[in-house]
């Protein structure tokens, strides 16, 4: 596993396979190897790139010399694909997913396509008064999850934190070893959180955005991450938007199933996702500049 520098601290990132770059960013609690089965598939045609984030795998904590932020994650992700020295597909799953928009909004020219798959770019929900609802849901998770940490019951904040994205029970049916990983995670969660929420964008911020763009979200996404998904898939020049029906993946959490159990193929350049016997109904790709306002 290589590292690249920020500061005194490193940041962990696994390079494999040959061909175009895809830069792929995990979500919150877990780790690189959230895309582990996805890079043997993309391995024959694609160079590889997964990253640790901040506190994450083999990752350094972050430092707390500063304020945490959404740039404080992509500072790094950037630096490893200035070092690539060529644009990359860039992919993002859930709080990845927010990381990623941020890098492609700031740096346009490093990205030759972005795959989204359920962004949790909560921020994006502060710009209508119709989405005041859903993003009370989020904060009020968020600050559920923040007073667990502060009273020291970690594990009653991973189990409220889990349970909301992945049903009702995921917690209880984990086996305990992951629990405790998972619980050992809640520090960063709450960073995750705040960084997503206080995100200083609106919109139109995001019009410099000119590669493809694929959305993906599952069919039982929950209401803040569906309305997100449905923001940005009329936010872009070049879109298209996957809805993952029941069966292939039904929460949020659970997005590792798609990567190792049903993708038999994906084409990053034109966008075109196959998954192993399961039609899917999205939308045709629209590839037309946008109307002023």
């Amino acid at each position: 596993m290589s590292s690249t520098q920020m500061k005194n601290e490193h940041i962990a990132y696994t390079d494999t396979g040959s061909g175009d770059p895809v830069v792929m960013i995990h979500c919150s609690s877990t780790c690189a190897r959230e895309w582990q089965d996805l890079c043997e598939t993309l391995n024959a045609d694609f160079r590889s790139i997964t990253l640790d984030q901040w506190g994450c795998g083999k990752s350094d904590p972050w430092g707390g010399q500063a304020k945490f932020t959404l740039a404080s994650e992509a500072a790094p992700i950037v630096n490893v694909i200035r070092e690539i020295g060529t644009p990359v597909h860039l992919v993002g799953h859930s709080y990845g997913g927010g990381v990623a928009l941020k890098i492609a909004r700031e740096n346009p020219e490093l990205v030759l396509s972005l795959t989204l798959i359920e962004p949790s770019s909560f921020h994006l929900l502060a710009g209508d008064p119709r989405d005041a609802g859903l993003l009370s849901e989020i904060t009020t998770l968020a600050n559920a999850v923040t007073d667990a940490v502060s009273s020291g019951n970690y594990w009653q904040g991973t189990e409220q934190f889990v349970n909301y994205w992945s049903g009702a029970g995921a917690w209880a049916a984990m086996p305990h070893k992951l629990q405790m990983k998972l619980s050992q995670t809640l520090g960063k969660v709450i960073l995750d959180f705040r960084a997503l929420i206080n995100e200083q964008a609106e919109l139109g911020d995001y019009a410099n955005i000119t590669c493809p763009v694929l959305v993906l979200c599952g069919e039982y996404a929950r209401g803040p991450s569906r309305r997100i998904v449905e923001i940005l898939a009329g936010a872009f020049q070049c879109v298209t938007l996957q809805m993952i029906p029941p069966g292939v993946t039904s929460r949020h959490l659970l997005q590792i199933q798609l990567n190792t159990n049903t993708t038999n193929g994906i084409k990053l350049p034109s966008h075109e996702v196959r998954l192993r016997n399961v039609d899917i109904n999205g939308r045709e790709p629209r590839c037309s500049p946008r109307p002023d306002g």
